[in-house]
């Protein structure tokens, strides 16, 4: 309601996706009041990765750089309790079947999330608990990944800018793009279906390379470029008139 009631206001759209900019021309905007843009997240993410970056963290500034990692995020409420269980049983069983891998799951701190992913994973060997990190922190870690596992929003946005492939965990998602181009994928909270797509990406080199090469559907890191361009054209436009 909030982003409809703006709309009436605003003299300048800057969606971040076509399909973002499709909504606005079915609601009536003008088309020429829309400037499709990228995310300005993407901008931020490629102008803070560095390739010398060194982790705050002692526990990752340790990880063995001969081991795959896969990070996973888990928190969005519709997962509390049995859909959150069984992710984490998937996720166990996998790492028990691939002792080689590495994940490691900065924990989200409401009391809901923590009560489940500690008991079912705080025992596993190869399982890094750890707590929540800052953004240079976490983006690096995704850097850092061979697979993320996630229901996070914006991680499905910004693991595309960096060539990692994603499983949702949910049954839907409010990024579509990524699923479009085939970025992402929505594994939901089943615990068989997580675990098939998760070993399919492992031993599936083809597979796992169509989704790293997918195209970022969410921009380039030059939104913000874009996004003052227009602002400084229709600025000149309105003084002129």
């Amino acid at each position: 309601m909030n982003r409809r009631v703006t709309s009436l206001v605003t003299a300048l759209h800057f969606p971040p996706t076509v399909r973002a900019q499709d909504a606005l021309l079915r609601e009536g905007v003008s088309a020429s009041r829309i400037i499709v843009t990228g995310n300005t997240v993407i901008d931020a993410l490629l102008q803070c990765r560095r390739p010398d970056y060194r982790f705050s963290i002692p526990a990752l500034a340790a990880l063995d750089a001969t081991r795959r990692v896969v990070l996973v995020t888990l928190h969005r409420r519709e997962s509390f309790g049995a859909p959150m269980r069984s992710v984490c049983a998937a996720l166990r069983h996998i790492s028990e079947r691939h002792p080689d891998l590495t994940f490691v799951l900065p924990m989200h701190p409401n009391p809901s999330v923590r009560e489940v992913v500690l008991p079912a994973l705080g025992g596993s060997p190869n399982f890094l608990l750890i707590e929540p990190l800052d953004y240079l922190d976490f983006i690096h870690l995704m850097a850092r990944s061979f697979l993320i596992v996630t229901d996070s929003g914006g991680v499905q946005e910004e693991a595309p800018a960096l060539d990692i492939p994603v499983l949702v965990t949910r049954e839907v998602t409010e990024r579509p793009e990524g699923i479009e181009v085939g970025a992402a994928r929505l594994v939901g909270t089943d615990e068989t279906r997580i675990v098939g797509t998760f070993e399919e990406l492992l031993t599936d080199r083809a597979a796992y390379q169509k989704m790293a090469a997918a195209p970022n559907p969410y921009g380039d890191g030059r939104a913000a470029e874009r996004i003052i361009a227009a602002m400084l054209k229709w600025t000149a436009a309105s003084a002129a008139a």
